[in-house]
């Protein structure tokens, strides 16, 4: 069934995309930058590319602003790299990393675009991991508070939309995969303890952000994945109901109200662990009221009953991407997650689920009313310039357009929206899977290949931009606050 109108979007909606300091901007070691534990990361997903060089957009911050202004960006989220700005345990604030975020706010600002900033996006420096035991250790709330306040100080005159903490539930869902587990002996026990010290940073930067920016909104960013049940089988709406509660809403209702959940705290007590609550701890997280909630929701999972003897198993699909190492999740006793018959599936085994953007905000919207924004919706592929040195992503079209009408459906449901800002406006270093994957308006002239090249030989290629099919598109869409659509809609119910 389509649907005959076209959902219209608020005046002042904020149109833009979304980045991370640590994959897009490169220049690791240069600018007084010192490294960050996810730089290490990074290094550990060969063939593919560290973060080096990523998309140089260390040196082309002024192009890729132009470029953005060109395509009508009225909004662009992107984050600060810590190791940047506070290199060392010394303190000391390196002025040359304070210097290149003026100049990038600057130049947003010039060109009439809200800057959107997130304060940590995985990138740890390693003097904190190392020195201070990272997000182990209760000594790095004293070194994360430091740093915020050091960013609301400097550049709060000139942003006033602040993200705290990018992804925390997945952060702690997936340590492994992101390093988080590092150093761990009992991830199970340790992670809960990690997860509150975390929360306890995110309570910190919310109230400095009210106390020292003017007109400061600030808000967290978790990961969304709405798990549809299996069947009707009522034990399998109980699955779902559980990887909700396991992977995203433990961390919702902590922000939204400040306090655990009685789910969470039931379950500490019946697996017999200690998160590390303090005396004024829970003060503080109850002191910390958000704004917003920032959004990251690329897709859908969905999920069964998991019997105490459940095993992990692979993804079904043969695609392409790194087959063999995604795995389904399994919780025993809890939920599993299962092949989705009815979407079909990215290169990468991620299922392409447009309605599940309005589930989300629906979702959002009804638990905790509060206004949202998008900060992360994208589509990942495999890309290459044609013979005419173009680059044709219809299917990136395809699935942003039927994104953006969903959101604009949830928008006419009731939800509060005030932003949608994809992944990515350029190319970039992918999390696992090196630049290949990419998801960007505008194609970075690299490969994974050249960049390992490049730096093996000390330098830095010229990382051209080259404005994609869907550049074009999405400048018709926000410039006409998302009334031109510029085909049909197929996902309307």
């Amino acid at each position: 069934m389509h649907y005959s109108h076209q959902p219209k979007f608020p005046e002042g909606f904020m149109w833009g995309a979304s980045s991370a300091a640590w994959q897009v901007e490169g220049a690791t070691e240069e600018g007084g930058r010192s490294i960050s534990a996810i730089d290490l990361n990074s290094k550990t997903k060969k063939p593919f590319a560290d973060n080096s060089i990523a998309a140089d957009h260390y040196h082309h911050f002024k192009e890729d602003v132009a470029l953005m202004a060109e395509c009508g960006f009225t909004s662009y989220r992107f984050s600060l790299a810590w190791p940047r700005i506070i290199p060392a345990s010394d303190g000391k604030v390196n002025e040359e990393g304070v210097a290149f975020y003026n100049a990038l706010i600057d130049e947003l600002v010039a060109n009439g675009i809200e800057p959107i900033v997130t304060l940590y996006h995985y990138d740890m420096p390693l003097w904190v991991e190392e020195e201070l035991g990272g997000w182990k250790s209760r000594k790095t709330i004293a070194a994360f508070e430091q740093y915020a306040r050091v960013c609301f100080e400097r550049f709060g005159d000139r942003v006033k939309y602040w993200l705290s903490i990018n992804e925390q539930n997945m952060q702690i869902a997936y340590g492994d995969w992101l390093g988080v587990s590092k150093g761990c002996h009992d991830w199970f026990r340790d992670q809960w303890r990690i997860n509150h010290i975390i929360n306890l940073c995110h309570a910190t930067a919310v109230n400095l952000c009210h106390e020292l920016v003017p007109g400061g909104k600030i808000g967290p960013v978790p990961g969304m994945v709405p798990i549809y049940p299996e069947t009707c089988r009522p034990m399998d709406q109980i699955a779902a109901m559980n990887a909700e509660e396991f992977t995203e809403k433990i961390w919702n209702d902590t922000y939204a109200y400040g306090e655990y959940s009685d789910f969470v705290k039931r379950y500490w007590k019946n697996n017999d662990i200690d998160p590390g609550i303090e005396p004024g701890d829970e003060q503080l997280m109850k002191s910390a009221k958000i704004d917003f909630f920032a959004i990251n929701c690329y897709r859908s999972n969905t999920a069964k009953w998991a019997p105490a003897d459940a095993k992990e198993h692979p993804y079904e699909l043969n695609k392409t991407g790194n087959k063999g190492e995604l795995v389904f999740p399994v919780v025993p006793g809890a939920y599993q997650l299962v092949y989705n018959p009815y979407v079909e599936y990215t290169d990468w085994d991620w299922e392409i689920d447009p309605i599940s953007i309005r589930y989300v905000m629906r979702y959002m919207w009804d638990h905790y009313r509060l206004p949202l924004m998008i900060t992360e919706n994208g589509f990942g592929a495999h890309e290459h310039k044609d013979s005419e040195g173009k680059v044709h992503d219809q299917y990136r079209i395809d699935f942003l357009r039927e994104n953006i009408y969903q959101l604009g459906l949830a928008i006419e449901d009731g939800c509060e929206i005030i932003g949608y800002n994809p992944w990515s406006f350029t190319d970039l270093l992918s999390t696992g899977n090196g630049i290949e994957k990419r998801y960007g308006f505008v194609y970075v002239d690299t490969t994974d290949d050249e960049l390992n090249e490049a730096q093996d030989r000390g330098e830095i290629p010229a990382c051209r931009r080259i404005k994609k099919d869907s550049f074009y598109w999405y400048s018709k869409l926000i410039k006409s606050n998302g009334a031109e659509w510029g085909g049909e809609i197929t996902h309307g119910c």
